[in-house]
């Protein structure tokens, strides 16, 4: 019995002591100076600020070569050399910022000449322009014929092997230019149905046609297209005299020629009745 009472004491007493335990809890203020207190670890990787803060070392490195300076033309040189009289003046440093004379020259050539795409070598045309210079150059048209102004070369002949390679060159071109010229070679007899496809292409897709039947034609009008970029609409235009008598003519040329027209049609529907 005795046994027995001194095992129930303990065990009151072990339940007195676990409930006698206490769990704190901390403030908030608490944990904020806890966590400022306490420092961050430190990492094993310390970028650097800079590019050439991290590649310092490499410049002490056998490995290393210092580049090259560059090259200076005569103008530069000039212009960067210090004067003890006087400061450099911005017309100075303009004009060393200035393109090279035969950049500037082969510039002004370009803008006078007709630009030949690559996809035009070898072709006999070229032989037959000879009144405007002309260059090569890596262009989407065939011809560049100014700023706003292209052709495109097609062969009858080639456009009945090829019928889709007038569509596909046209999609290239996009929207770049404002006249977009077909200029079409007539080198087959029977050109009907292939000139009536191209010419539907070329509706279709706002482009001028203009056909010529030899290769001094398209010569002719690639350079005639060249020398008339830059002029007015009205040098094609007819002149008339400012005087009274050339004014009077022209009135009743206008108000004949609906007249003479008329009594054609007439007489010949009159010749067509008389045979029936």
């Amino acid at each position: 019995m005795q046994k027995q009472n001194e095992e129930e004491e303990k065990n009151i007493d072990g339940k007195q002591k676990k409930s006698s335990v206490v769990i704190r809890i901390p403030s908030y203020q608490e944990v904020v100076e806890s966590s400022q207190a306490k420092s961050t670890p430190p990492s094993l990787f310390l970028p650097s600020q800079s590019f050439s803060q991290a590649f310092a070392s490499v410049k002490s490195s056998e490995f290393y070569a210092p580049p090259p300076p560059p090259p200076q033309s005569r103008e530069t040189a000039q212009s960067d050399a210090p004067s003890s009289t006087s400061t450099p003046s911005p017309a100075a440093a303009a004009s060393s910022t200035k393109l090279p004379a035969s950049q500037v020259s082969q510039a002004s050539q370009n803008r006078n000449s007709i630009l030949v795409s690559h996809r035009q070598k070898g072709n006999p045309l070229l032989k037959h322009i000879r009144n405007v210079r002309w260059a090569f150059a890596d262009i989407v048209c065939d011809y560049m014929l100014g700023q706003s102004s292209c052709a495109l070369y097609l062969s009858l002949r080639y456009h009945l092997l090829h019928p889709d390679y007038l569509y596909y060159r046209i999609r290239e071109l996009q929207k770049n230019f404002k006249l977009r010229v077909v200029l079409c070679h007539v080198d087959v007899e029977d050109v009907i149905k292939p000139l009536l496809e191209v010419t539907k292409t070329a509706l279709l897709h706002d482009c001028t046609l203009l056909c010529a039947w030899s290769l001094e034609e398209c010569g002719r009008y690639l350079e005639t297209i060249k020398v008339y970029e830059n002029k007015p609409a009205d040098i094609i235009q007819g002149q008339m005299d400012s005087d009274y008598l050339s004014r009077y003519d022209m009135l009743t040329r206008l108000m004949l020629s609906p007249l003479a027209q008329h009594l054609g049609l007439f007489l010949t529907l009159w010749v067509h009745l008389w045979k029936i």
